[in-house]
């Protein structure tokens, strides 16, 4: 193997180190033998794939809403094609492939049920009441950061705190790889400053790997899934393939096509970069995606009924806001809504400064002040963005039926 990044991987002696692994709190040092077991990479992938918003990402849309046929691609399985397309050109061109699987197994960690089509009506709903859009790149760093929790060693719910390296990654992950070459900043900034997607490039060269695998991993996936689900035909394959000559149509040719090209022509000098013939290719296929399956007619009826369960949602829990909300108020719709009184009533305990918060069983933030409606508008919205497809329907169907 090349290896001919080697020398820029994120390990120690590289002199970005020290600030790559810090953490915004201390945590705790479990030593078995006479040294750590893990390394601080490998530790935030452990804390990540056992937390609960990582397990919801099988139960969320990636393009295809409730596929009866289970071997449609779902959120995680997405998340875990980015993994494997970012280990294999980390390894080759001698980066840390720890940082890029801890990286890539939770960049989407920040996705809405019902995929893109319900990031953009939650960021609809959230500029409408509150003036903030939302993007699941920024979601995913407040999940990490504030929302998620996990119990420590002393058997305390504790958020993440995951390192710098892997909290930016989750913010660079968005937007697509420059044509000149996808290099990483040198600007050590404060993630919180990020506040719409692509405005920074990531801070290491391993967050840059896995934003080029997300663009590479979900290219010919959605091709078969798209056929598989008669969104497409081979005819419409037939289509492009006549304009693409070097490679055939289907999964494993494109991401082996484009791995490989992007492994030969990057370079320190000019950068993670695809020679302009694949490039021409990748953005061929990606616009016939595009056209034919993101924006097909197919798609549309479901996107009418996301917009109706989402605001119907949020309605009915924004609707209990008088000047300031409570758990007590939010119980009284235990009568109509028991499920959805008791999840959100909970929501509002853990996060906000209700009241009714036992200080003595919460050790997360407060992240909410619930005499101001905006944010008690966000806390409905940052709600919702984590249920998963299945949850957000039953909680729909509950507010509905008699």
């Amino acid at each position: 193997m090349m290896k001919k990044f080697e020398s820029e991987a994120m390990v120690e002696g590289n002199p970005k180190w020290e600030k790559a692994i810090s953490r915004q709190e201390k945590i705790y040092d479990p030593v078995y033998g006479d040294a750590p077991m893990r390394s601080e990479f490998d530790r935030d992938y452990t804390r990540i794939i056992n937390c609960n918003a990582y397990r919801r990402l099988k139960h969320k849309t990636q393009v295809f809403f409730a596929p009866k046929n289970d071997h449609i691609c779902t959120r995680i399985e997405h998340v875990n094609l980015v993994d494997s397309i970012s280990n294999t050109i980390a390894n080759y061109l001698g980066l840390n492939s720890e940082l890029t699987k801890a990286i890539a197994v939770t960049h989407d960690i920040g996705h809405s049920p019902f995929g893109h089509q319900g990031e953009k009506i939650l960021s609809t709903i959230l500029e409408r009441e509150a003036g903030m859009k939302f993007f699941h790149s920024n979601n995913g760093l407040h999940y990490v950061d504030n929302l998620e929790l996990l119990k420590d060693v002393a058997g305390l719910k504790r958020n993440l705190n995951l390192t710098y390296a892997v909290r930016d990654g989750i913010l660079g992950h968005s937007g697509n790889p420059k044509v000149s070459g996808q290099k990483p900043r040198d600007e050590f900034v404060d993630l919180s400053k990020f506040n719409e997607p692509n405005k920074y490039a990531p801070y290491t060269w391993e967050a840059c790997v896995v934003k080029i695998a997300d663009n590479i991993s979900y290219l010919g996936r959605d091709l078969e899934d798209a056929k598989e689900m008669k969104i497409i035909t081979e005819r419409d394959i037939n289509s492009i393939d006549k304009s693409i000559e070097n490679i055939r149509l289907n999964n494993s040719s494109i991401i082996g096509y484009l791995t490989g090209d992007l492994c030969k022509n990057s370079s320190l000098e000019e950068g993670l970069r695809f020679s302009d013939e694949a490039y021409q290719t990748m953005e061929k296929i990606k616009k016939f995606n595009y056209d034919k399956i993101y924006k097909n007619d197919k798609i549309q009826p479901t996107v009418r009924y996301f917009t109706v369960v989402m605001n119907e949602i949020f309605y009915t829990l924004k609707q209990e806001y008088n000047g300031t909300a409570t758990i007590k108020n939010i119980k009284k719709l235990k009568r109509y809504y028991p499920v959805l009184s008791q999840e959100f009533s909970t929501w509002l305990e853990t996060y906000s400064n209700c009241d009714d918060r036992d200080e003595e069983k919460y050790f997360n933030k407060i992240i909410y002040d619930l005499n101001d409606v905006k944010q008690y508008s966000k806390a409905i919205i940052d709600y919702m963005s984590g249920m998963t497809d299945q949850y957000i329907v039953r909680t729909y169907n509950e507010i509905i039926s008699f």
